[in-house]
């Protein structure tokens, strides 16, 4: 039955730059039964972070882009001889795995309050001169869910949900910033993970050691996986800083 297999040889183009994006399902059922702070809970979002530091102990992508339950990857060498079946159901299944367990962690005793955790995943094959716009995207739209999830929230603390949606409907960015800066929130002063998401990515670090030939301290530079909770803009100048391209 292996002619059945009708995407088992489908992969993916050679010379392309290749992003996968993953995304939780259903995460809002999730967010309302943990009951999670609004608009961003710190807790869930660390969460995150922990499965993309397992991504990257597994699979060693360049650079990882987390915002809300969506997860970009840059991949660096393809897996699974670029098979895109094989990587999109690998992905999805091993992001699911890891977030059930690190939410099990985090969270004692909830094994009843929901349903199986999926993600799914997609494959985005890139040219070099994309892999910046596209990382550019994704940024803008945390913006864009940080700007109005504060804006919806703030308005819950005096409206019902249709209303609130209600009066943001139409609302155009500068008016949202006067909606809140009214309120007593300057959007520009939340945490910059708020606004802009965060970054796993490789850095040097020195460790001190000892050379007992010598006798006496070295210095060597080692790289590990670095969470980045204060990302910049994500611009070609960032990208070629860490040599992602």
């Amino acid at each position: 039955m292996k002619e059945c297999e009708i995407y088992s040889n489908l992969k993916l183009p050679c010379g392309s730059k290749i992003v996968l994006r993953v995304d939780g399902r259903n995460f809002s059922q999730l967010s309302h039964k943990l009951d999670f702070e609004k608009p961003y809970d710190k807790n869930f979002t660390k969460i995150m972070s922990l499965v993309g530091l397992d991504i990257f102990r597994e699979f060693s992508p360049g650079f990882i882009y987390i915002f809300s339950d969506e997860i970009n990857i840059l991949m660096g060498e393809i897996p699974f001889a670029g098979r895109v079946e094989k990587i999109d159901s690998v992905f999805a299944g091993f992001i699911s795995s890891s977030f059930t367990q690190h939410l099990f962690k985090e969270y004692k005793g909830i094994d009843e309050l929901f349903s199986p955790i999926s993600f799914d995943s997609r494959i985005i094959p890139l040219s070099s001169d994309l892999v910046v716009k596209y990382f550019q995207e994704r940024q803008n739209e945390a913006w864009r869910n940080c700007l109005n999830g504060y804006a919806y929230w703030t308005l819950r603390k005096e409206h019902s949900p249709q209303k609130s949606v209600q009066i943001l409907k139409d609302q155009k960015s500068d008016q949202l910033h006067e909606l809140l800066f009214q309120k007593g929130i300057n959007i520009n002063d939340v945490p910059l993970w708020h606004r802009r998401g965060l970054g796993i990515y490789r850095e040097k670090i020195k460790i001190k050691g000892y050379n007992p030939l010598e006798e006496k301290s070295v210095v060597s530079s080692r790289s590990r996986a670095h969470v980045d909770w204060e990302l910049p803009i994500l611009d070609l100048d960032f990208f070629n800083e860490q040599k992602f391209l």
